[in-house]
């Protein structure tokens, strides 16, 4: 394990880039869902991963709801398989 990893080992959102969060939340709820969910332009207005980027990385307080909003997707998968697996 490197010092990284060892750092934040129980931290999801460690290595992941934004835009491998934005694109998993654009693929697992849509865009006009999302835009639904985080009501910004960038979701809702021609709504892209790179105009997403842009925003998301000049603000602060939208970065954390779709960072939050990610946590909440992956909490939402692994109770969905824990229920299959009963």
């Amino acid at each position: 394990m490197t010092t990284e990893a060892a750092a934040q080992p129980r931290n999801p959102l460690h290595g992941l880039t934004l835009e491998a969060i934005v694109t998993a939340l654009a693929d697992h709820y849509g865009w006009q869902s999302l835009g639904e969910r985080i009501p910004v332009r960038c979701f809702t207005a021609d709504p892209s991963v790179a105009s997403s980027l842009k925003f998301l990385r000049k603000t602060p307080w939208a970065r954390e709801k779709v960072e939050g909003l990610y946590l909440f997707m992956l909490r939402e998968q692994r109770r969905q398989q824990a229920q299959l697996q009963r």
